[in-house]
């Protein structure tokens, strides 16, 4: 035991550089890190470990309060390969819809007043007319993400009453988020019907009752059952709900509105194909394959959206000015239609692989570090198209060189300013250009030498 080797916090406190900490934090907050630096080291010294001098203690709080004020979320390099990265915050956003948000941030904006009147007016007025035209939707609503859509939806049109559900279709998708917890919290009561793995139409009609709210229907996203299965089409569910006067709600989960079957991937459901075919409403997400800041889109008819919208949920999950902002932006690259072109996930999944081969040459040469250039895979993400990938190349980084191998590089590359995500196969270092924003690559490019350096 060496307790008694552990220096005073009076004695950390006039170590070197501390006098310029308590100048620029309150001294009170920098004396409170030094009694949790010394309550770790005493946890240190238990565990068998030596006693910290004073010097060491003084450090620990100078990091930790870089860490502390740094600010969050910080911006991350992803060499994953993965377009639409959940854990690195989904979709990146376009220059338009950067400077739209940055501009609502820096001022007043007229986000509840009509200018031409001097009245008030509504936030969602310019988005609805934007989302109508996009998906051929009556009317129009976003609130904070796809979750609280679909809360909304069901709490409007549901409570107290039952809602029936493919039982294939009750599921769970990212942080534990459950369609049966959903519909519980909303007061409605879910009926499953059919398997897990075969559903048809007439499961959903034998479940009717005089007690029935809705036919909703859920876009797996994140899995897919392979077999024998049989799921109902959203046309039939709506057939279905014309002859029973009970409308169908869809949620298909990532709001792709460019057809995916064009880029080599399987079809994923759009908006615009179930408004089409009649849904009510239509729930999905602005930050997937959208490719707009987080939110939640309901699109459907006008008499549904308009009892959503009087909803007092609905105050409680409206979107904000700035998310508004860079959402009303995305949209608008699809009316012109330069989604491809503009909107960062789309050229990422729409980029040739010859283009991704030379991105990733160009690295190799300019590194001179021991790799090689090769095929691979890279993935939409997001819980988007499961078990779709798209061929890439990438650039592998052997590590025999490095102390620690891959892992250690790894964590450098994490440790870099910025920080690089990137993955590891067959203990090399793998970095995908597809995910890689060009304005990050000489970023990129050092942290790498440095990462790999001996």
């Amino acid at each position: 035991m060496q307790f008694r080797d552990l220096p005073s916090v009076d004695r950390v406190m006039a170590s070197d550089g501390m006098a310029e900490l308590t100048e620029a934090y309150p001294r009170d907050w920098v004396v409170d890190l030094v009694r949790r630096q010394l309550d770790r080291a005493r946890q240190k010294i238990r565990d068998g470990g030596n006693a910290p001098s004073a010097a060491d203690v003084a450090d620990g709080v100078s990091g930790e309060l870089s860490l502390m004020t740094e600010v969050a979320p910080r911006q991350v390099i992803n060499a994953t390969g993965v377009v639409i990265h959940t854990n690195l915050g989904r979709a990146p956003l376009s220059p338009a819809a950067i400077e739209a948000m940055t501009q609502a941030a820096r001022g007043y904006t007229d986000l509840e007043m009509d200018l031409s009147t001097g009245r008030r007016g509504s936030r969602q007025a310019h988005l609805q007319s934007l989302l109508q035209q996009v998906t051929g939707a009556e009317a129009a609503l976003a609130v904070n993400n796809n979750a609280s859509a679909i809360l909304l939806g069901l709490s409007a049109l549901s409570v107290g009453k039952e809602v029936i559900v493919s039982r294939a279709e009750a599921v769970e998708i990212g942080g534990g988020f459950r369609i049966p917890d959903v519909l519980k919290q909303s007061g409605a009561t879910l009926v499953d019907v059919g398997t897990t793995n075969r559903t048809y139409l007439r499961d959903y009609e034998d479940a009717i009752t005089e007690n029935t709210a809705a036919l909703l229907k859920v876009h797996s996203s994140n899995f897919r059952v392979e077999g024998f299965t049989a799921e109902v089409e959203p046309s039939e569910l709506v057939a279905l709900s014309k002859e029973k006067g009970i409308p169908v709600l869809h949620d298909v989960g990532s709001g792709a509105l460019l057809p995916t079957e064009a880029y080599g991937l399987a079809h994923e459901p759009t908006p615009q194909e179930s408004i089409a075919a009649g849904v009510g409403l239509v729930f999905f997400s602005g930050d997937k394959l959208l490719g707009g800041p987080q939110s939640g889109m309901v699109v459907g008819t006008a008499e549904l959206v308009r009892r959503l919208e009087r909803h007092p949920l609905a105050r409680a999950i409206r979107i904000d000015k700035m998310s508004l902002a860079g959402l009303t932006a995305t949209l608008l690259h699809y009316l012109k239609q330069e989604a491809e072109s503009e909107v960062p996930i789309w050229r990422m999944i729409s980029a040739g692989e010859q283009e991704i081969k030379d991105r990733a040459e160009r690295w190799k040469s300019q590194l001179a570090l021991p790799g090689e250039v090769i095929s691979s895979k890279s993935a939409v993400g997001g819980g988007s198209l499961p078990g779709e990938t798209l061929p890439t190349w990438v650039l592998a980084l052997s590590c025999e060189g490095s102390t620690g191998g891959p892992e250690a590089v790894m964590r450098k590359l994490r440790e870099a300013k910025p920080p690089v995500v990137a993955r590891i196969e067959d203990d090399r270092v793998i970095l995908d250009p597809r995910t890689v924003l060009p304005e990050e690559e000489d970023s990129l490019l050092t942290a790498l030498r440095d990462a790999l350096s001996p």
